[in-house]
């Protein structure tokens, strides 16, 4: 308990230099590139196109729901925007302390702030690409209802739940670097076995139980229902999946506490 405590002092104690950091994060994106925000929503836009290119034909009709021409776009961008989120926090607090090596080295600082940082900066890039997808579905003559709320509900479980995984793995990539090229290949995977791409209804009931162990299967549904089908989503399996990160994040603050001295040397 002490040292949770301690971990939580080092990040109150450090708060300013995390919000200057994800300040720094935001402002070097959209000021000193030349495209600026436009990167944040590149890649995860790019990816929508494709698969609408690809799979329109085959699964429009199977969104009856959703009264609109580019019904599948919007199906895909809104569980897009969760995925996004869940995997960025992941990808970058796998990398956070192997690529600030150098400043863990030279600086006394509590390490347990370059992880705040890192979450901090996936969500400002999350809303930022929220507020983008808004305005696309306004222009695509799809109005998002006061459902679309839900999502701020929904952000702080896939906040968590990935903060426990990515920390946990962030800590054994700086000891095992194999892992950092194990979990995009596991992420990839775990993304088809996740209704993004597809919308359940496609799905055979019988597999659709073994689909629902994976906990983004829910999160990801929800968003589905808050913004594609402007409906409110059901929130049951949502305590599940944050006591679930919860209990990750105590394992890996406590694995982070005692891995904490060794980490410098090992970088």
């Amino acid at each position: 308990m002490a040292d949770m405590l301690g971990l939580a002092n080092g990040i109150w104690s450090y708060r300013y230099f995390i919000a200057n950091s994800i300040w720094n994060d935001f402002y070097t994106r959209f000021v000193r590139s030349k495209l600026g925000g436009a990167w944040i929503v590149l890649q995860p836009l790019s990816q929508v196109m494709i698969y609408a290119l690809i799979l329109s034909n085959l699964l429009s009709s199977k969104i009856p729901d959703i009264n609109n021409t580019y019904g599948y776009a919007i199906y895909l961008m809104s569980g897009t925007l969760a995925w996004n989120l869940f995997s960025e926090i992941i990808d970058r607090c796998l990398k956070v302390f192997v690529n600030n090596a150098n400043i863990i080295k030279k600086m006394n600082f509590p390490k347990v702030t370059l992880p705040a940082i890192a979450v901090g900066s996936a969500i400002v890039n999350n809303l930022i690409l929220l507020v983008v997808m808004v305005v696309i579905f306004l222009f695509l003559g799809h109005i998002p209802s006061w459902n679309l709320m839900f999502i701020f509900l929904l952000i702080p479980v896939i906040v968590v739940f990935a903060v426990g995984i990515g920390l946990f793995l962030g800590i054994v990539n700086v000891f095992i670097r194999d892992v950092e090229q194990v979990v995009p290949i596991v992420l990839q995977i775990l993304f088809w076995f996740t209704p993004i791409v597809y919308p359940i209804t496609v799905i055979p009931e019988k597999y659709v139980r073994i689909l629902k162990l994976n906990p983004m299967f829910d999160i990801v549904d929800a968003y589905h229902k808050a913004i594609a089908y402007d409906v409110a989503p059901r929130l049951t399996a949502m305590p599940v999946t944050l006591v679930l990160g919860l209990l990750l994040c105590g394992i890996s603050l406590v694995v982070f506490r005692r891995a904490n001295t060794e980490m410098a040397d090992v970088l």
